[in-house]
């Protein structure tokens, strides 16, 4: 491979990294090529990229990139490949879901929302992980809540004091 081919690839794994907020970096080595194109279709599905990549070529888009990634450079020996998404927790709920019946890919580490997550162990954490529209959903319907139970009050307190005036009238006459 060439200075340019090198600087090229450098450049692409450096807009990658500037473009997404949700990289994860993996270890699928070992799995024969039909586990590998099934871990690709789940990804796809997930709308998840997945890309292998050279691990001295990504430690210098690091560098290269505006985020700090902190100790993950650490991580990249052996084999990596990196799955990036809009949503935080779609790669490790397709890491999850394909660790059913095989055991790779191993999680290495993870950079989401400009937090770092170093191992494995973390898996289940991302997992749970909640995306930015699944967190504007929660805010909303906690904000709507009080609202909704003030007009059912009223509308149910209405509904009783014309009953009750309705029954004193009634009386009266």
């Amino acid at each position: 491979m060439t200075r340019e081919e090198k600087s090229l690839i450098i450049d692409e794994l450096t807009e990658k990294l500037a473009n997404n907020t949700s990289i994860y970096f993996t270890d699928i080595s070992g799995l024969d090529a039909q586990s590998t194109n099934k871990l690709r279709r789940a990804c796809f599905k997930a709308n998840v990229k997945l890309l292998v990549v050279k691990n001295t070529l990504m430690a210098k888009a690091m560098i290269k990139s505006d985020k700090n990634f902190g100790e993950l450079d650490q991580i990249l020996k052996g084999n990596t490949s990196m799955m990036f998404s809009d949503t935080g927790n779609a790669p490790a709920k397709v890491i999850k879901d394909f660790r059913k019946k095989n055991e790779k890919p191993i999680l290495k580490g993870a950079f989401v929302d400009e937090a770092i997550y170093l191992g494995d162990n973390y898996l289940e954490a991302l997992v749970n992980i909640k995306s930015k529209e699944e967190v504007i959903g929660d805010i909303i319907g906690i904000l709507q809540s009080p609202a909704k139970n003030v007009i059912s009050a009223l509308q149910s307190g209405g509904g009783k004091i014309a009953g009750i005036l309705k029954t004193l009238s009634e009386k009266e006459g």
